[in-house]
């Protein structure tokens, strides 16, 4: 993708996710999140790598998420069931709830770290995928405003996951296909070797 592509992309998601911080209200969000807890753990580490941990995520991917789940964009059968009753001011103050939690350490496999590492920082050259840095920062905090989520202190096995979704198209609410196009291009063992520098960035 052309930097002139990013560019588009980046100012129509700044419009598209910056909703009202002002209108969130995060005490009203923790005690929504309490029938959210038994998969995202209360503070939103979750305990079990199948569920994402939502803590410390930007509020506006998490605002994004809940409304792609309540409009079918991104398909879930838990996850629609969760947001049905859901109205704009449960996700807006859910999403500033989450964002203002710390994220704590996961486990990962540290004999993948440098082969994660090179593919993070450095991209792949022989099948032109573009490093994970660009867009979700050396950091792995991401970037709010343009609506790429923070990775750090992700379950490594969620993050391949969700690759393996974009790879297969079953998750298709990434927009313009940024991550459909960088998955499709990318084995099982580059997913879990760069989830796994990922899960280890602190």
């Amino acid at each position: 993708m052309k930097a002139s592509q990013i560019g588009v992309i980046v100012l129509a998601l700044s419009g598209l996710v910056s909703f009202a911080a002002n209108a969130a209200d995060v005490e009203a969000g923790k005690a929504k999140s309490a029938v959210c807890a038994a998969c995202h753990g209360a503070d939103g580490n979750s305990i079990n790598a199948i569920w994402p941990s939502l803590a410390g995520q930007h509020a506006s991917y998490i605002y994004k998420q809940l409304t792609d789940f309540k409009a079918g964009r991104r398909e879930n059968a838990s996850m629609t069931g969760m947001v049905a009753g859901l109205n704009d001011d449960d996700m807006k103050n859910l999403a500033a709830y989450y964002e203002s939690q710390r994220p704590k350490p996961v486990a990962f496999d540290d004999k993948m770290i440098a082969s994660g590492e090179n593919i993070y920082r450095g991209g792949i050259t022989e099948t032109q995928v573009p490093a994970c840095m660009g867009c979700h920062s050396p950091s792995g905090v991401g970037n709010g405003p343009a609506g790429w989520p923070s990775l750090k202190s992700q379950h490594p096995e969620y993050i391949v996951a969700q690759l393996q979704s974009f790879k297969h198209g079953t998750r298709a609410n990434d927009t313009g296909k940024m991550m459909r196009n960088v998955a499709v291009r990318m084995s099982e063992m580059e997913m879990k070797s760069v989830a796994a520098y990922i899960a280890g960035i602190q």
